[in-house]
């Protein structure tokens, strides 16, 4: 199975070749993946070197003169590092463009902790506007890379992995996935996180909602499925930044009793960075931890 990063060039290497409104801003990283790409579209396949703020101020002016751009690197470097010119060319000028990141939370922990953005969606979450997907299937992110191509004039940010669950599911862009039926809460687990939560809550009379599309958050289907059990305790599983959806949750159950806990990536620096199952094991992201904190949050006699 090739990589989502791997389908990403591939798709948008012919997406290049389909519509000539599409354009590829690169900073060193993914250069390869397109050097046919720009052979054949030198003026559409742009590589500014190591000056993510330019990667983000190229894409903003070629979005202004009538291009849809796709910018592409590091999340840390994507969305940390430039976010004033993401804030300003992008949202302020009132363009739009898509953002497609590598990396994450923990990616590849070898880079170390530049190479590392568990908050870049919680960073994003303070501008607005922006639509959010998190794929966990290589086959998903080529859907969603597609629809936000084609997104018209969208702000659009995809959040690529390593880390991938097993099979694909059919995703639209939009609503939260029913997968499991339970009587006990639910459970939100988005993109990457799917397999392990499966994994950990079988046995449990608990719903799970499978998202890919975060933003917007589908508070009608979380409504939907808490109310088809008979309390309202909402775990959420991201790959990122714990507690970065919970408000969404909150403001989804607003006028009933709930509860929400939210799982992710913690905020404490891990330095002796090993490799990603261990970061998973330490953020409590594996099988047994989400079990062990599933379990012991739902109500009695799940």
């Amino acid at each position: 199975m090739d990589t989502m990063r791997e389908r990403f060039a591939s798709v948008t290497s012919q997406l290049l070749d389909d519509d000539p409104r599409l354009a590829v801003v690169l900073a060193d990283i993914g250069v390869d993946g397109f050097a046919a790409a720009a052979g054949r579209h030198p003026d559409r396949v742009v590589n500014v070197g190591i000056r993510e703020q330019l990667l983000i101020g190229v894409g903003s002016g070629l979005a202004l003169t009538g291009l849809r751009p796709i910018m592409h690197t590091f999340a840390s470097f994507l969305v940390e590092r430039p976010f004033e010119q993401v804030k300003l060319d992008f949202g302020h000028q009132g363009v739009g463009g898509v953002l497609v990141s590598a990396g994450g939370s923990y990616d590849w922990p070898s880079g170390g902790y530049t190479h590392m953005s568990p908050g870049d969606l919680a960073l994003l979450d303070t501008l607005d506007g922006w639509t959010v997907h998190v794929p966990g299937h290589p086959d998903e992110a080529e859907t969603l890379l597609r629809q936000a191509a084609a997104a018209g004039d969208d702000k659009v940010y995809v959040r690529l992995s390593v880390q991938v669950n097993q099979a694909p599911r059919v995703v639209d862009g939009a609503r939260f996935q029913r997968l499991r039926e339970g009587r006990r809460g639910v459970v939100v687990t988005v993109g990457p996180m799917l397999d392990n939560v499966l994994a950990a809550t079988e046995g449990l009379d608990v719903g799970v909602l499978y998202a890919t599309t975060v933003r917007p958050f589908d508070a009608e289907g979380l409504r939907a499925a808490t109310g088809a059990a008979d309390a309202s305790d909402v775990v959420i599983v991201e790959p990122y930044l714990a507690g970065t959806s919970t408000r969404f949750a909150n403001d989804a159950l607003a006028d009933r009793p709930h509860r929400v806990l939210g799982l992710g990536v913690g905020r404490r620096e891990l330095r002796r960075y090993g490799q990603l199952d261990e970061h998973l094991a330490a953020h409590g992201l594996d099988t047994r931890g989400l079990r062990e904190r599933i379990a012991g949050f739902l109500p009695a006699g799940s």
